[in-house]
């Protein structure tokens, strides 16, 4: 059955929440592998090599106005909600930098080229990075799911701090509310420092 056209960037109500699984249990304090991801401004990134603090958001995909979802999409525990995600730190990004984020990313296992058109239309001053072989979710075991012969990335969040996990947001719900969520996160950190 196909579903019906829809509008990314609204999140309907009534979607069911993700649950913790313990499937990125494993990932607080890992060290990121040495594996370069296609990146939509052209380059790569290898996210074991970055200095400083990165985040980055994980989402299944996104989708495009006026296409159909993928099957049973908004009944999967987690699934609907990536264009709001990526507005959510989009919107959030002059805060983010300023708390002491040095870069920002967002990572699906979409080919470079659908997120780049992801990145034109909702206007992301930060690049995507594509996974898209799968070669750096599975070194990673990160939680994953299938959908229409598509194997999706659960979504979470997360802080690196020189190519080490610090923190891990999983499962995320809403969706728009994640940059938000490792705010608060961030100035938590934050005054936790100045206190000491």
């Amino acid at each position: 059955m196909i579903e019906p056209l829809h509008d990314p960037r609204n999140l309907p109500e009534n979607l069911p929440v993700p649950q913790d699984d313990g499937a990125a249990v494993h990932l607080t304090d890992m060290a990121l592998p040495d594996i370069a991801l296609a990146a939509t401004d052209g380059g790569s990134v290898n996210l074991s090599k970055l200095a400083g603090r990165t985040v980055v958001y994980v989402y299944p995909r996104t989708g495009r106005p006026g296409q159909a979802l993928p099957t049973g999409w908004d009944s999967i525990p987690g699934a609907r909600g990536c264009t709001p995600q990526s507005c959510g730190f989009r919107d959030h990004f002059a805060e983010l930098k300023a708390l002491g984020v040095g870069t920002l990313f967002g990572l699906s296992t979409q080919d470079t080229d659908y997120q780049r058109e992801a990145v034109k239309r909702l206007h992301l001053p930060f690049a995507l990075l594509s996974d898209a072989a799968l070669r750096f979710t599975r070194a990673m075991r990160l939680p994953t799911f299938e959908v229409d012969g598509m194997t999706l990335i659960k979504r979470m969040a997360w802080v690196v701090d020189g190519g080490v996990l610090t923190k891990v947001f999983y499962p995320v719900f809403p969706p728009d509310e994640s940059a938000a969520q490792v705010i608060r996160w961030l100035r938590r950190q934050r005054l936790t420092v100045q206190m000491f």
